[in-house]
C-alpha cells in the first residue's frame, strides 16, 4: 500500500511540475489597464532580432519610417519561437525608434544612430484582442513631436497597421524577412544562439 501511495504521489508531483513549467512559459510581458497598454520596461535586455532602416534620402525624402528600428522580442516568446517556429499567445515585440544621426564616421560614410525618438509595441493575444486579425494589436508610445514617450497607449485601428502586416509580413503578421535572428532561429535552438 505504501508503494502504491508513493507512486500516486510521484505522478501527482510530476503533473504539478508540468503544469508549473507550462505556466512559466505562458508568462506575459505586458499589462493592459482600462483598455490601455502600460509601457513595457526592461526590453533592452530582451532578444534584439534586427534593426531595419528606410532612410529619407533613399525614398525621395519621404520615407514612412525614416529612423532606425531596434526590434526586440520578449524572452518567453523567443524560447517558444526557437522550439516551434511559431509566435506564442502573449508574444510582445518592442520597436525602439532612433533617429539617423551622423552620416560619416572614422570607418567611412554610412548611416549612424542618433537619438531615441519613439517606441512602438506589437502584441499577439487572443485573450486581449479576440477581434483583431491574427490577434495582433499595435501601440505607439511616441508623442507627436517624438520628444517624449508616454506611459500608456491605446491600440491603433486595424487599418493603420494590421492590414499592411497581414499583406506583407512573412510569418504570422511579423516581418521576419527583415529579422535575420528570427530567420536563423526558426525551429532551430542551436542556430538561435549562434551555433555551438
Amino acid at each position: 500500500m505504501k508503494r502504491k501511495f508513493s507512486l500516486v504521489g510521484l505522478i501527482m508531483m510530476s503533473t504539478v511540475a508540468l503544469l508549473t513549467a507550462n505556466a512559466v512559459s505562458a508568462k506575459e510581458s505586458f499589462t493592459i489597464k482600462n483598455g490601455e497598454l502600460q509601457r513595457p520596461t526592461g526590453y533592452r535586455e530582451w532578444i534584439q532580432v534586427g534593426t531595419p532602416l528606410t532612410p529619407n534620402d533613399m525614398n525621395d525624402g519621404k520615407a514612412n519610417f525614416p529612423e532606425f528600428h531596434n526590434v526586440y522580442i520578449d524572452p518567453e516568446s523567443w524560447d517558444h519561437w526557437k522550439k516551434t517556429g511559431k509566435f506564442r499567445e502573449g508574444t510582445v515585440f518592442v520597436k525602439e525608434m532612433i533617429s539617423v544621426g551622423s552620416k560619416s564616421a572614422a570607418s567611412g560614410n554610412g548611416y549612424f544612430m542618433g537619438e531615441f525618438i519613439g517606441l512602438e509595441v506589437a502584441i499577439k493575444s487572443k485573450a486581449a484582442f479576440p477581434n483583431e486579425p491574427g490577434n495582433w494589436a499595435y501601440f505607439s508610445f511616441s508623442s507627436p513631436d517624438h520628444k517624449t514617450i508616454k506611459e500608456t497607449a491605446q491600440a491603433f485601428p486595424v487599418a493603420d497597421c494590421n492590414s499592411c502586416h497581414e499583406k506583407s509580413a512573412k510569418d504570422d503578421f511579423v516581418f521576419t524577412q527583415y529579422y535575420p535572428v528570427l530567420r536563423a532561429a526558426k525551429n532551430d535552438p542551436i542556430k538561435a544562439i549562434g551555433g555551438k
